[in-house]
């Protein structure tokens, strides 16, 4: 997996956490001082006969990061304002992310593997013809 300072070089402020195990990790490493990590979900550690946990604690500590656990259930009554909201900023090209695309359906297989890994960096997108 590549290291979070090759994508994030002045490193980062807010984390999406989703993922879990490795990821996490190398996430925590490359938090700035005062970073806040929102956590909804750990695919990773789903199942594992032994969940991995976070090994990289201290950085919490001396960054002074925060890490909060999420449900989206416990929002479910503002999904309408929140796509009014979200929708005019990704027209606008305000909202950025980062594409992983996987070219071809026979890259599925591996594209999923690194997604439920912590290969991938961003959103996988695996495009099965361009026609």
């Amino acid at each position: 997996m590549a290291t979070s300072s090759e994508y994030f070089p002045e490193g980062i402020d807010i984390y999406f956490e989703n993922v879990g195990g490795k990821m996490s990790d190398a996430v925590i490493l490359n938090m700035r001082k005062h970073g806040r990590i929102a956590v909804c979900g750990l695919i990773s550690q789903y199942n594992l006969p032994e969940p991995e946990g976070v090994k990289n604690v201290m950085p919490l500590i001396y960054k002074r990061i925060t890490m909060k656990g999420f449900s989206a259930f416990d929002y479910l009554a503002h999904y309408t304002k929140f796509y009014d909201i979200l929708l005019p900023f990704i027209r606008e090209g305000k909202t950025v992310y980062i594409e992983d695309v996987a070219e071809g359906l026979e890259k599925t297989p591996a594209a999923v593997v690194g997604l439920y890994s912590g290969r991938n960096i961003g959103k996988q997108v695996i495009v099965v013809s361009r026609e």
